[in-house]
C-alpha cells in the first residue's frame, strides 16, 4: 500500500472557510486580544492566538468567530481537553463548525460513547463522506456488533474515489479480531485487487502474516517496500521475523486506535493538498485518540516545522518515548528544528547522543556530520561522515552524497588528496552529479590544475542545471582562467543575471569584463560587489582593483598577468 492520494475535494477546506463571520461586540477591551490573536494565527503562531482569543472570548463569550478561532488554535496547540468546551458551545449554539465536529466525534471515540456518536451521525452531523463512514464503522467496532462494522467499511469502499480507505480499515478490524486470513486477502490484494502501500499497511500486513507462520513471506515484503536502507523499528521487526518469532498484531488494538487510524490516514491524504494547518488538525486528533500513534506525532511536527512553528515542534518530537521505534525518527527531527531555531549546538548534543544509542545508523551519523559541517567545525564533520561511510557495506548510488560532503570537508581542511578522492568516488556512484562535477571541476580552477578536465566537467554540470547560478559562475570562470575571455562573458552575465546580489559573482564579472576591455563596466561590478558585502578578505581585494587595476593587483600576488585585451 504507497500513500493514499486520491483528491478529497470535500475535505480540502481552508482554515479562512471555517472561520464563521460574525460582528464583534462593540465591548471594552475587546478589540486589543482580537487584534492581536488574529495577528498571532496570520503567523501560525497557535500558543499566543489561543492565549489572546481566550482573554477575547472572556469579554465576548457567544462569538462564534471567536469561538472557532480558538478551538483551532488549541487543536493546533494539541490541547483538545481544552477545544472540547468550545466544540460542544458550538455545537449547543446551533453553529455548524467544521473543526467542532471533528472535535466531538474524536472525544466521543476516545470516551467509548459510541452510541450516542452513532446517533448523532443518524441525526445529520456529518465531518464528510469518508470520517463519517470510516468513523461509524469503527464505532460499531467499539460497540460489539462487527457484523455491523464490516458493512460499514464495506460502505466507505464502494464511495466513490475513497475505495482503498475503507478497505485498508476493514483489513485492520479483520485483524484486530483475529481473523487473519481475511484481512491477508484485502492487503494482498486477493479480495478485491491489490492496495496502494503505505509504510503502516506494509507493516500491518507484516505483521497479519507472521500471525499465518508465514514469516517468509513477510520479510519478502518488507524488503521489497524498504530495500537495505530501514530504520531501527523496521530493522528490529526483520530481525525477529527471521529468528522465527510471532509477532503480535499491535498496530491496531481497539476501536480508539482504529479511530485515530481514520484521522492520521486523512491527515496524509490531505498533506501537500490543504493548508498545513488544516491537515494539522487532523494529525493532532489522531494524536489525542493514540498517544503511541508516533507517525502521528512526527507528521504533526512536520507541519508545524512547515510552518516554521520550530518550538513547537520541537516539544511534539520530544513526546515519542525511547522505547518507540519512531524515537530515532524523531530525535533527528528534533535536532533539525533545533538548529533551524539557531541553536546548533543543541542540534549537535542530540544527534551525538543519538549516534551513541544507535552506533550501527548511518544516517544519524550524515546528519550529524551536515550539521557540523554547516557550523564550519570540519574536523568533527568529517569524523562524523568516517563514521557513516565505515557502515557501507556495498557501493550503492545513493551514497554518492555522503562521499561528496566528506570531500568537501576533506577541501576545507586543505587535505586535497583525500578531498580528490572522494568526489571520485561520488562519481563513480553518481556520473553526472552536477554539485559534484561543479565542485571538483571549479576546485581544479581555483588550483589552476587538470583545466581542460575541469571544463568538460562544469559544462556537463551547466547541461544538467542550466539555471543553476553557481554552475554557471563556474562554468565562466573556467574559461577565463583558460584565457578564453570574450567565451566567459556570456557565462559570467548569465550568472549574474541568476544571482544579482551575489558578490563573488558579481567580483568575478567584473573581472572578465577588464580582461576584455570593458573597464568602466568592470569597475561597475567590483562596486556592485562590495555593496552585497563579501567577507572582508575579498572586500580589501575589490578595493585594490578599484584603486590600481586587476592587472596591478595580479602583479603584486605573483599571479599570472591577463593577455592583452581590446580595449575597444
Amino acid at each position: 500500500m504507497a500513500a493514499f492520494s486520491p483528491r478529497l475535494s470535500a475535505l480540502a477546506l481552508g482554515l479562512a472557510a471555517l472561520c464563521l463571520a460574525a460582528p464583534l461586540k462593540a465591548q471594552e477591551g475587546l478589540a486589543g486580544p482580537y487584534l492581536a490573536a488574529r495577528q498571532a494565527s496570520m503567523f501560525s503562531d497557535y500558543r499566543t492566538a489561543a492565549e489572546y482569543y481566550g482573554m477575547a472570548l472572556a469579554r465576548d463569550p457567544s462569538n462564534p468567530m471567536l469561538m472557532e478561532n480558538a478551538l483551532v488554535a488549541f487543536v493546533a496547540l494539541g490541547e483538545i481537553d481544552k477545544a472540547v468546551p468550545i466544540a460542544r458551545r458550538l455545537e449547543t449554539t446551533g453553529i455548524r463548525s467544521q473543526v467542532g465536529i471533528l472535535v466531538l466525534t474524536a472525544e466521543q471515540m476516545k470516551r467509548g460513547a459510541y452510541d450516542q456518536l452513532l446517533a448523532d451521525l443518524d441525526a445529520g452531523r456529518s465531518a464528510g463522506p469518508l470520517v463519517d463512514g470510516l468513523i461509524r464503522a469503527w464505532a460499531q467496532f467499539g460497540a460489539g456488533r462487527m457484523s455491523e462494522a464490516l458493512e460499514a467499511f464495506d460502505a466507505s469502499a464502494k464511495a466513490t474515489g475513497l475505495r482503498s480507505f475503507g478497505l485498508y480499515h476493514k483489513a485492520l478490524a479483520l485483524a484486530a479480531v483475529g481473523d487473519f486470513e481475511g484481512s491477508d486477502e484485502i492487503f494482498s490484494g486477493d479480495a478485491a485487487g491489490p492496495l496502494r502501500a503505505t509504510r503502516r499497511g506494509i507493516l500491518a500486513h507484516a505483521e497479519v502474516l507472521s500471525q499465518l507462520e508465514r514469516n517468509p513471506a513477510a520479510i519478502e515484503l518488507i524488503d521489497a517496500a524498504f530495500g537495505r536502507e530501514v530504520d531501527p523499528g523496521v530493522a528490529d521487526l526483520r530481525a525477529r521475523l527471521v529468528a522465527g518469532e510471532t509477532l503480535p498484531f499491535d498496530m491496531i488494538e481497539n476501536a480508539t486506535e482504529g479511530a485515530s487510524e481514520v484521522f492520521y490516514t486523512v491527515a496524509g491524504a490531505l498533506n501537500g493538498d490543504a493548508m498545513d494547518s488544516y491537515t494539522l488538525v487532523y494529525s493532532r486528533l489522531a494524536q489525542f485518540l493514540d498517544p503511541a500513534n508516533s507517525d502521528a506525532v512526527l507528521l504533526s511536527a512536520s507541519l508545524l516545522e512547515a510552518q516554521d512553528r520550530y518550538e513547537l515542534a520541537i516539544e511534539t518530537y520530544a513526546t515519542v518515548p525511547p522505547e518507540d521505534p519512531a524515537f530515532y525518527a524523531a530525535e533527528l527531527g528534533r535536532a533539525e528544528a533545533l538548529r533551524r531555531t539557531g541553536d546548533a549546538d543543541g542540534a549537535v548534543a542530540v544527534l551525538r547522543e543519538l549516534a551513541a544509542a544507535f552506533p550501527k545508523v548511518a544516517i544519524i551519523h550524515v546528519t550529524l556530520g551536515d550539521t557540523l559541517r554547516g557550523m564550519e567545525r570540519f574536523d568533527e564533520a568529517r569524523k562524523a561522515y568516517d563514521q557513516a561511510i565505515a557502515l557501507f557495506e556495498t557501493p550503492e548510488r545513493g551514497q554518492w552524497i555522503v562521499y561528496y560532503a566528506r570531500g568537501i570537508t576533506h577541501e576545507r581542511l586543505e587535505e586535497w588528496p583525500q578531498a580528490e578522492a572522494d568526489f571520485r568516488t561520488a562519481l563513480e556512484l553518481e556520473p553526472d552529479q552536477p554539485q559534484v562535477l561543479n565542485y571538483l571541476g571549479y576546485s581544479y580552477v581555483k588550483m589552476q590544475t587538470n583545466l581542460d578536465e575541469a571544463l568538460a566537467m562544469i559544462e556537463r554540470a551547466v547541461a544538467a542545471r542550466p539555471g543553476d547560478g553557481y554552475i554557471t559562475d563556474s562554468l565562466g570562470w573556467v574559461l577565463y582562467r583558460l584565457g578564453r575571455y570574450p567565451e566567459a562573458v556570456p557565462h559570467m552575465e548569465r550568472a549574474a543575471a541568476l544571482m544579482p546580489v551575489d558578490p563573488i559573482v558579481n567580483d568575478h564579472l567584473g573581472d572578465v569584463y577588464w580582461a576584455v576591455g570593458r573597464r568602466v563596466e568592470a569597475r561597475f561590478q567590483w562596486r556592485r560587489a562590495l555593496s552585497f558585502e563579501p567577507e572582508q578578505e575579498e572586500a580589501d581585494r575589490i578595493r585594490r582593483k578599484l584603486e590600481v587595476g586587476l592587472d596591478a593587483v595580479l602583479e603584486e600576488e605573483g599571479a599570472e598577468p591577463l593577455r592583452p585585451a581590446n580595449d575597444g
